[in-house]
């Protein structure tokens, strides 16, 4: 039997019942195999879209922070280049001192290198021990050797109080630059 046949032997009332289903049914089916997919593969776009944005401003910040970086070094080699022929740490902290008027406080100065690994850079260190000074010249040295153009920075400093001196302070300081 053939279903328009099938059809015909039902009465109107079921026929509506049967189409109804049948409709039903196709509605279904386009809404599960044709909208659905459509639907997910949209929010699945969405959410690559946005995984996306997230990577650009992600690429956008290393890039800047690349930037900042690279000027960073430009600026380091420029110095570096500035830096007077046979620049050495020693000298510059003895000549500062004397500038500074207190080379005749220096206890000791103990100069070191350090190779560094995979680069050309040495690491020049000097520690210090200044006796006997007040904290204004002390200021002053310090500020001599943190504006100078030749790249040096002071890692660490100790400053005490000398007993029964009124004013007058002990200082040890590590500084270092690089040397090529």
């Amino acid at each position: 039997m053939k279903l328009p046949a099938i059809l015909k032997n039902l009465n109107r009332r079921e026929r509506y019942g049967v189409m109804l289903a049948a409709g039903v049914i196709v509605i279904f089916l386009i809404a599960v195999f044709i909208i659905e997919p459509f639907l997910s593969r949209s929010a699945n776009m969405k959410n690559s879209l946005q995984a996306k944005a997230d990577i650009l401003v992600e690429m956008q910040r290393m890039q800047s922070e690349y930037n900042s970086l690279t000027q960073q070094a430009t600026m380091s080699i420029s110095r570096f280049q500035r830096r007077p022929k046979g620049f050495t740490l020693y000298s510059f902290m003895d000549r500062l001192a004397g500038e500074s008027g207190i080379k005749d406080r220096i206890s000791y100065m103990k100069p070191s290198k350090t190779a560094q690994k995979n680069s050309p850079y040495k690491i020049s260190r000097v520690e210090m021990k200044l006796d006997e000074i007040t904290l204004e010249q002390l200021a002053n040295y310090l500020y001599g050797v943190e504006t100078s153009q030749n790249m040096v920075q002071i890692k660490k400093i100790s400053i005490s109080k000398k007993d029964g001196e009124q004013g007058l302070l002990t200082a040890v300081l590590q500084v270092e630059t690089l040397e090529i």
